[in-house]
């Protein structure tokens, strides 16, 4: 009424908040929340939780609940924010319904939980997931589809240290060092005493020196003069310098124990990061940028394998990604599929020893497949006829006699080359066309690696070896296409290697159950019982099976192929 009198009661309109007793009713069946659930209910997820009973203090918040919200914002949308999913469980129905009368977690309870419980547990998380799906959707693990794409770190772009920088600048100071000692023994040499000169000098070595200078001079370190305006001594003056370049030495000794035996490279705001080249370059200037390596294994269009490396070069990335594949599902696939930057001599040989067939590119597949008059140049080296000795023979009848062998660097298989040298190239019609060299052409050879550079382009190049590079290109490149566009995730979050693990399979998880639930929801809408269709069930030969029956809007004469 008072607001009446006044004029505003167009204003004042009472509004009651209404709202349904069962939050079922109004959420849709098609919802992917009910497909989360079917997943989780047939998941013991009490072994991954805690079970100690908090002596003082609040209470332990419901971790199975927590769990779900956070597993179900991740299927969402591809990754999610701590403040976010306390915001949708204050606000979206469906993790109402999944708390269940709980009360909305803080984002410091979601990060505590994150951090202390789902850090250590969450591989055997993933795992659980995957079995159900992979059991369900009978999903074909012999064939894996690998590649890798390098996310940038959350670090400083310019908080670079590069290893051969300071083992450069290390040896620097040795040299300063020997100058400096050479000054202190010319000190010292009334007492008759002198410093040991070497190339190069321990920390604990030189700390002894000082210890042994302070007393034979009787300079008290305590008393020293500082500031402007002072003269120094000359005692003082060598005690300075040589804590100076002990504290060096201390600086580029952490920095390349950091760095490790495999890495060139660590950012001091992160240090597991490594610096590398990536592919969109938005500074425009070509410069490195602190990043890890994500590698992805997909089975029929699921993540089954992933990793978190610290190289750039995907060759080193390949044996641990198939080491943990092998420890989730005991078994190695029988074909791993990937592309050039895979196929080296050390990832060929790890094949055969394990039973894989070798389906990894090499550097010049392209170039060997395609060029017809680079594969048949009779000039090349692995062109080259062997004779019943077992050496090569040039086009112009020559003999190539073995020189020596030479093991390659940074090889962990033993892999060595062997050297040739033509016998006679002097006087030679075709020396033109066969080399540049001015006396007798060197070549060397690898058996082996011809041997599997063979086999993989037979492989390849077949109608089945032609499906799975077509297959690869689709999969594990639209897996990594998905995470980062569609998604939107190109930057990490976290810091640390053991945090963007927990981080990535967090997202490999919800994609998973979002493919899952689109598929699903793809089977419900054309109508189409599988039970009735044994065709598209894995582990048989590959069938051809009309696109229509499954999406109505392909037309008759489109197909797909079930390459199990």
């Amino acid at each position: 009424d008072r607001l009446r009198s006044r004029g505003l009661g167009d204003v004042y309109k009472r509004q009651q908040l209404k709202f349904p007793i069962e939050i079922e009713k109004i959420i849709e069946t098609t919802d992917p929340v009910y497909t989360f659930c079917e997943v989780m209910n047939h998941i013991d997820l009490s072994k991954y939780l805690t079970t100690e009973d908090r002596r003082t203090g609040r209470p332990r918040y419901e971790e199975e609940t927590l769990l779900k919200v956070i597993l179900f914002a991740f299927m969402e949308n591809g990754y999610e924010s701590l403040r976010k999913i306390e915001k949708l469980c204050k606000t979206d129905i469906r993790f109402m319904w999944l708390l269940q009368d709980n009360p909305p977690p803080s984002h410091s309870t979601i990060g505590n939980f994150m951090n202390n419980v789902l850090n250590r547990k969450i591989d055997e998380i993933f795992a659980d997931i995957n079995s159900y799906i992979f059991t369900v959707e009978n999903v074909d693990l012999n064939h894996v589809y690998i590649d890798g794409t390098k996310i940038e770190a959350n670090a400083n772009k310019y908080s670079w240290v590069w290893k051969k920088s300071c083992e450069k600048n290390r040896l620097k100071v040795f040299a300063r060092i020997t100058e400096l000692l050479g000054e202190m023994n010319e000190k010292i040499s009334s007492f008759c005493v002198k410093f040991g000169i070497r190339e190069e000098y321990a920390i604990e070595y030189l700390e002894q020196i000082q210890q042994q200078y302070v007393k034979l001079c009787g300079f008290d370190p305590e008393t020293a003069i500082r500031g402007r305006g002072h003269h120094k001594t000359i005692e003082q003056r060598h005690y300075d310098k040589l804590s100076e370049y002990i504290s060096r030495l201390k600086k580029y000794a952490e920095h390349i124990k950091i760095c490790g035996d495999e890495r060139n490279s660590y950012s001091k705001t992160d240090h597991d990061a490594t610096f590398m080249r990536m592919k969109k370059d938005y500074m425009g200037n070509d410069q490195l940028l602190p990043g890890y390596n994500i590698q992805l294994g997909v089975c029929d269009e699921y993540i089954a394998v992933f990793d978190v490396k610290q190289y750039a070069s995907d060759m080193e990335c390949f044996k641990p990604l198939i080491e943990k594949f092998n420890q989730i599902y005991e078994k190695y696939p029988e074909y791993p599929v990937a592309d050039a930057g895979y196929g080296s001599f050390n990832n060929y040989l790890y094949c055969e020893e394990h039973g894989m067939k070798k389906y990894m590119k090499f550097t010049m597949y392209e170039k060997e497949s395609k060029d017809k008059k680079y594969r048949d140049d009779p000039y090349r080296a692995v062109n080259f006829p062997i004779d019943a000795d077992g050496d090569p023979i040039c086009p112009n009848g020559k003999k190539f006699h073995y020189l020596y062998s030479r093991p390659v660097r940074g090889n962990k298989y033993g892999r060595t080359e062997e050297f040739y040298q033509c016998e006679d190239c002097s006087n030679c019609l075709q020396k033109e066309k066969c080399c540049k060299c001015k006396g007798n052409r060197k070549i060397r050879l690898n058996e082996e690696l011809t041997k599997f550079h063979k086999e993989v382009l037979c492989n390849l190049n077949s109608i089945h070896g032609a499906l799975l590079r077509m297959n690869r290109s689709i999969q594990s490149e639209g897996a990594n296409g998905i995470i980062k566009w569609n998604r939107s995730y190109t930057r990490a979050r976290r810091r640390g290697s053991k945090a963007l693990n927990l981080e990535i399979a967090m997202i490999c998880c919800g994609f998973n159950l979002h493919k899952f639930h689109l598929k699903k929801s793809a089977i419900k809408k054309s109508g189409i019982n599988l039970k009735y269709f044994p065709h598209f069930q894995h582990g048989k030969n590959a069938v051809f099976v009309p696109l229509c029956l499954l999406y109505p809007k392909f037309s008759q004469n489109s197909y797909f192929c079930d390459l199990a």
